[in-house]
Parts: structure tokens; C-alpha cells; sequence
């Protein structure tokens, strides 16, 4: 028979698109069990299916909170689900109808990743008020300003007008790498840095092989280290890359905080988040302060 939380627990789910960690809460903020699994992406595996992949870690966070087993729903008495690709308002309402039917919690909120890392670095205690920016697989912006008003972004790709990330960038320095190549592009170190990140001798080897699948899609991100230490090392082409990442997240933060009027603010904080911004490469890093200051 399984240990019963219900009564004042939290189910906590963060699902990014590259990994989702689940954890089970106590009433005085200790964690009872978690469980990490893979990335969120109801976008490509359709809603349902997506679910059902939160539904394998939360059994497994229920289960390491000292039960034999998952045991009677509900869970916790909330479920507060912070979701990637949970960006339209449609989405929210499809993802928290499908969370809900599970029976996890006595009530179910879901809102987009960012204000997961968003409410990471706001201090306890007052109203919640500020920005935050997160850069891992993808990019994108919350905000939450005085009386729960916020500042969203679509965050759906270049179409919807998404620059940064670590798939984008990958793809930028691909393409500088590419033309420099074959000549319809100037000289960077790119070039040769990134199929050497794969054991291949050059850029056409490592076009072959991304197009024959070779090398996975998956393994684009991989090229993300590279093009920071190019970059580091002083090439412009690929310091340009970083340089333009670092302005769409100074554009994004500000953007957010026009939108719910704290640019003339003493004091916002703007919270950092995602592989990419987390890693703190000096080049970027130092690069953002100084354009949110």
C-alpha cells in the first residue's frame, strides 16, 4: 500500500526541451522524492504522448517519497507544472486540461519554463516582480510585473521572430563555417573547428554526414562549446555570433520590462537560465551585464 502525500504536498514538474525534473514536496519545502527524465516537446509527440512521460517520472518521484508504491491519487494537493513549448494560451489550456485529468493533485496550474527559472531568482516574500531570459535548446522570456501582470513572447522559432539558442546557434555557425568553405563566405576558424568536433578532416565531410545521418541532428548542440572558443580565441566571425546572442537577450529582457513598466525602475531582477546563459562564457556573459546595466 503506498504512503499517501496529498495533504499539503507540491508536485513540482520543470520540463525543459532537453530535460524534465519532477519532484515531490512537502508542506515545509522538503523535497519527499524526484526523478529526472528527458526533454518536453507536446509540439512533435503530440499532447497526450508528452504527457505520458510525465506521468512515468511523477510515479517514479512518488515512489522514492518512502512508498512501496505510487498509491492512491491524488498525489499533492497541487501540481504546478512550468512547461517548454507551452507558449500559446491554446497550449496552456490543452497541456493543464490533460495534467489535470491525470489526478495527480486536488488542482493542476501549468505556465511556461521561464517563470520556473523566473521565480529561481526572485527573493521569498512581496509581490514577484521581474524578468527572466532563458537560453538552452531555445530562447526565450517571461516577466511579471506589479498587480501578476506579465510579458510573454510566442518563442516558436525564427518565424516568430526567436534569435539565440542553442540550436540557432548552432545552425549560425554551420552556416559562417559552411560559406567560408566553399568561398561564397570570408575566412573562420569555424571551419575547421567544427567537423574536427566530429574526428571529419572537413566542412564538406561534415555537411555529408549531418545530411546522411551520420552525425544526428541531435548532436548539433555539441557545436555550441566549439563556437565559444572560437570565438574566445579572437575569430570575428564567430565573436559576432555571441555578440548578436548577447544583444537579442538584452533586447528580450528589455523588451519585458518596457512592456510592464519597470525600465524606469531603481531595481529589476533579470534572471538568467538555460545551458547556454548558465555556463557563463566570459565573452557572452560579460557582455550581457554590461548591456542590462
Amino acid at each position: 500500500m503506498g504512503v499517501r502525500h496529498a495533504d499539503g504536498a507540491l508536485l513540482a514538474v520543470d520540463a525543459g526541451n532537453s530535460k524534465t525534473d519532477v519532484a515531490l514536496v512537502g508542506p515545509d519545502g522538503a523535497v519527499l522524492g524526484a526523478a529526472r527524465g528527458g526533454g518536453f516537446q507536446p509540439q512533435r509527440t503530440g499532447v497526450r504522448s508528452a504527457v505520458d512521460g510525465l506521468a512515468e517520472l511523477v510515479e517514479r518521484a512518488v515512489a522514492g517519497a518512502g512508498a512501496a508504491g505510487p498509491g492512491p491519487l491524488p498525489y499533492a494537493a497541487r501540481v504546478q507544472a512550468c512547461l517548454a513549448n507551452c507558449d500559446l494560451p491554446v497550449e496552456e489550456e490543452r497541456l493543464t486540461a490533460e495534467i489535470a485529468a491525470r489526478g495527480w493533485g486536488r488542482e493542476a496550474v501549468v505556465a511556461n519554463d521561464t517563470f520556473a527559472l523566473l521565480r529561481a531568482g526572485l527573493p521569498d516574500g512581496g509581490e514577484p516582480v521581474g524578468v527572466a531570459v532563458v537560453c538552452g535548446a531555445g530562447i526565450n522570456c517571461s516577466g511579471l510585473g506589479p498587480g501578476g501582470r506579465t510579458a510573454r513572447f510566442p518563442a516558436l522559432g525564427r518565424f516568430s521572430g526567436d534569435r539565440g539558442g542553442g540550436t540557432d546557434l548552432g545552425e549560425e555557425a554551420l552556416w559562417w563555417a559552411a560559406r567560408a568553405a566553399d568561398g561564397r563566405g570570408g575566412p573562420t576558424a569555424l571551419a575547421d573547428a567544427l567537423p574536427a568536433r566530429f574526428g571529419l578532416d572537413g566542412m564538406p565531410a561534415l555537411i555529408e554526414a549531418l545530411h546522411l545521418g551520420a552525425v544526428a541532428a541531435e548532436r548539433r548542440h555539441e557545436l555550441v562549446p566549439v563556437l565559444f572558443a572560437v570565438a574566445a580565441a579572437g575569430d570575428p566571425v564567430a565573436r559576432g555570433i555571441v555578440d548578436r546572442l548577447a544583444e537579442e537577450v538584452a533586447t528580450m529582457a528589455a523588451v519585458a520590462l518596457g512592456r510592464l513598466g519597470l525600465l524606469v525602475a531603481a531595481r529589476v531582477p533579470v534572471v538568467l537560465g538555460g545551458r547556454v546563459l548558465a555556463a557563463r562564457h566570459p565573452l557572452l556573459h560579460e557582455q550581457l551585464v554590461a548591456l542590462l546595466a
